[in-house]
């Protein structure tokens, strides 16, 4: 017997049951509705993490989190904080300054790379890929050309 019991309200489970049967949601939110329907009909662990192609410790966090926490908890996921930005404000306005004005000497116009290398030159940042440039001035919708 599972340590942690799932016992779904009908409200609880017939969102379960709509998350599983319509195909616009998340995958993450469509297996953990499916782990959760199945731990109610009382499958085995291991029986519902092959099912659900998941491992059967995402079975046992899915359940307990829905013990827990309740049911929003357990089939969603909180937003992942991604890796901080390399620049600040000062030095992404200066990366746009740069990239909107002549580009050096003996070039047509501005690369990713050169914008990247001349911030580096310039001690604005230790280091800095072109497609990070790249991804800051799409931000801004700049055109270079």
């Amino acid at each position: 017997m599972p340590k942690h019991q799932v016992q779904l309200t009908d409200e609880q489970r017939q969102r379960l049951v709509d998350i599983t049967s319509k195909g616009k949601t998340a995958v993450r939110t469509f297996k953990r509705s499916q782990i959760l329907l199945l731990s109610e009909q009382g499958y085995k662990d291991q029986i519902i993490a092959e099912r659900v192609g998941v491992s059967i410790a995402t079975v046992e966090r899915t359940r307990q989190k829905f013990v827990q926490q309740g049911l929003d908890a357990a089939i969603t996921e909180k937003p992942r904080p991604g890796q901080p930005s390399k620049l600040d404000g000062k030095t992404e306005a200066f990366l746009i300054a740069t990239a909107c004005s002549d580009a050096p000497e003996g070039r047509a116009k501005w690369t990713m790379q050169l914008l990247a290398d001349r911030l580096v030159a310039l001690n604005k940042v230790d280091s800095i890929s072109d497609e990070t440039v790249r991804r800051i001035l799409k931000k801004t919708n700049l055109s270079r050309g």
